[in-house]
């Protein structure tokens, strides 16, 4: 294929930034995040600078870790350097790579490259180091816990199978957020939008599938900022959650704390979290521990209409099931896979926002039949269910939106000028349609998620851009407001001004 003389068509170079991870019990990670391309030209400039970081690494004491999910190969030269590489590590820790592309990880297990390991995340790599460093007494040092990557076990298969169907279930969301920001700011392709959205995600740490939900639902902003008239928000005082030093900017962490300190108050062996997903008006998992494949399959496809967590969500109250073959609550096929993953007892407990509205459910399983939490149980699974849910908003309202912030600005830089604001009526510089309102939460969903959302306020008043203190109020926000998450003064983001509401408001079926 001859060189293309437009210099756009040439391959972005490759970038890598380094960070450090906790995560292990006995030492960090060294996070090396690479983007662009590797060909056979920067292969030699590549190499230099991977084992620059690598010895940064070593003399740190920090267990490398190479992110590669936007990274595209380019030839044997790379795989030979890389080889180099691990070649020159001999008796150091394994050179961990995850996120990979699907053809980075057939590259590699190809070459079958000695001192490499794969996993799909990072937290799959943390959960498996740690695993190992428990029973390290058992084997070499550095030895490589996975199996032939060319012969996977079933359950690397089922894992696998799940997470594709979920990606299968989030990319019209992300094709919808890309839709939305080529519009609104008149980006020049699909691509240039998703990479916006892939460094907000990664600044802020914010879910990718969690930041493209929100531009989906949230009111497009009609000037500099998104949400004028915001201020810093104080974290909720948690009794449950606060334990441990936890960090409540991370989502991840605050979840599995949800579910660890939920299958601790009920003594359950297994249990899962699920948050609704305003894009879609569905719940999706967050976490899980114990679960059968077979179940979480069920939960994953979307067939939910039938389990505990879907009924509790619809009540908005607490739903127990002490016997899943006798009682009728539950569908035939939830029935069927409960028991036959020897499930016979188990509840779900509702997150509820300040508004009474479902955010999410929190879901136990037990596998003896007429099992029933006791009153003091119930009551703290009750108090869990409270703290999440003020986590949660906390979290929507500082975190969710400082990342919408940056990426408003951002991409504004970036973008294309719109001639005069007109052809779409969600971009910024024209004014909202009368009735909209300012937030990402209190959005009415229809039951098709493909058909335009429908809006209201949660506190049935005027919103700031209906009010002649807008202006004033815009001046003033933009510092509260536009300062990245994890600044002195904006970290906790957040905002009661501007009409943001306290939770999202799904409608109920």
């Amino acid at each position: 294929m001859n060189p293309s003389s437009d210099p756009s068509a040439a391959p972005a170079p490759l970038v890598i930034e380094s960070s450090v991870v906790d995560g292990l019990p006995a030492e960090a990670a060294l996070l090396l995040r690479m983007s662009g391309s590797l060909d056979a030209a920067g292969a030699q400039a590549w190499s230099a600078e991977l084992r620059g970081h690598l010895d940064q690494a070593d003399r740190a004491g920090l267990r490398p870790v190479l992110d590669m999910a936007h990274v595209q190969l380019g030839g044997a030269a790379v795989l030979h350097t890389l080889s180099e590489a691990t070649r020159a590590r001999t008796g150091r820790p394994d050179l961990i790579i995850v996120r990979a592309r699907p053809g980075v990880r057939e590259a590699v297990h190809l070459a079958r490259l000695d001192g490499v390991r794969l996993y799909a995340t990072l937290d799959e790599a943390l959960r498996d180091l740690a695993r190992a460093a428990t029973r390290v007494e058992e084997l070499p040092a550095w030895r490589s816990q996975m199996a032939d990557p060319l012969r996977p076990s079933y359950d690397d298969l089922r894992k696998e199978v799940r997470a594709l169907r979920a990606r299968v279930r989030t990319a019209p969301v992300i094709g919808m957020a890309q839709g939305v920001l080529m519009v609104r700011y008149g980006l020049p392709d699909s691509g240039t939008a998703f990479r916006a959205l892939r460094e907000a995600s990664q600044r802020f740490n914010v879910p990718l599938r969690v930041l493209v939900s929100a531009v989906v639902v949230a009111r497009p902003p009609d000037g500099e900022v998104w949400f004028p008239g915001r201020r810093s928000l104080p974290v909720p005082q948690l009794r449950i959650l606060a334990r441990d030093g936890r960090d409540p900017r991370y989502r991840r962490q605050m979840i599995d704390a949800v579910l660890h300190e939920a299958l601790a108050i009920g003594r359950a062996p297994a249990g899962y979290v699920r948050f609704v997903d305003p894009a879609v008006n569905a719940l999706m998992l967050e976490t899980q521990h114990g679960c059968a494949d077979t179940f979480l399959d069920l939960l994953v496809r979307g067939r939910d209409e039938g389990t505990a967590d879907a009924l509790a969500r619809l009540r908005g109250r607490r739903v127990s099931v002490p016997d899943v073959a006798a009682d009728a609550l539950l569908s035939d096929e939830a029935r069927r896979v409960l028991l036959s993953t020897g499930t016979g007892a188990l509840q779900s407990v509702p997150v509820l926002s300040s508004a009474g509205s479902c955010t999410g459910v929190i879901t136990l399983q037990w596998p003896d039949p007429g099992h029933r939490p006791a009153a003091a149980q119930a009551e703290a699974l009750g108090l869990l269910a409270s703290d999440t849910a003020a986590w949660l908003s906390w979290y929507h309202r500082s975190v969710l939106l400082d990342a919408l912030e940056h990426l408003h600005r951002t991409v504004t830089g970036t973008a294309a000028p719109a001639e005069d604001g007109g052809g779409d009526p969600r971009r910024p510089g024209k004014p909202e349609p009368a009735g909209a309102t300012h937030h990402l939460e209190g959005v009415r969903r229809t039951s098709n998620p493909q058909q335009p959302e429908q809006r209201r306020s949660d506190q049935g008043g005027a919103t700031p851009q209906d009010s002649g203190q807008f202006k004033a109020r815009q001046t003033g926000g933009r510092d509260a407001g536009g300062r990245p998450h994890g600044s002195e003064k904006g970290k906790k983001g957040g905002g009661e001004g501007g009409g943001v509401p306290p939770a999202q408001r799904p409608d109920h079926p």
